[in-house]
């Protein structure tokens, strides 16, 4: 198994929770927010939530914000942009994009556990501008080009 990434947490604030995984064989760690005051996210809106931490990962690799599946099953809470992606190089404090799909206003009090971040390593790839792409059965179908189970 190769070694693993080393990511680097700062508080910026005291009271920030360093993310945690919360179980032995967790993809992901769970991240909490920091807000001066609880915040209220009414159905349909959408807020980015303070943790109080910023973070430095060694270069090729990313960090992933994902959704937490309890807060949307249960809650209708979502990520606007889901999966987000923390470079290696970004130094400011992680915000979470947080959006209330669900019926009912929501309230994120300091400390609850509102996503969770996933180590992910990153390839860059070689860029090429070409005058035509090679064909394939697929060719341009998409979104839906298969019909229901597989019928067109």
């Amino acid at each position: 198994m190769p070694a693993s990434p080393l990511v680097q947490f700062k508080k910026l604030r005291p009271s920030a929770v360093l993310p945690a995984y919360m179980t032995e064989l967790a993809a992901g760690m769970d991240i909490c927010a920091l807000s001066e005051a609880p915040i209220t996210l009414a159905p349909g809106q959408r807020c980015l939530v303070p943790t109080g931490l910023a973070v430095a990962i060694s270069p090729n690799y990313e960090i992933q914000v994902r959704p937490r599946s309890g807060l949307a099953l249960r809650q209708g809470i979502a990520l606007v942009n889901s999966p987000g992606t923390i470079d290696a190089d970004y130094r400011g404090e992680i915000g979470i994009i947080l959006i209330n799909h669900g019926e009912k206003p929501f309230v994120i009090s300091p400390g609850d556990r509102i996503a969770q971040l996933v180590v992910a390593p990153v390839v860059h790839c070689r860029i090429v501008e070409v005058a035509e792409l090679s064909e394939t059965h697929r060719g341009e179908g998409g979104f839906g080009h298969t019909g229901v189970n597989g019928v067109s």
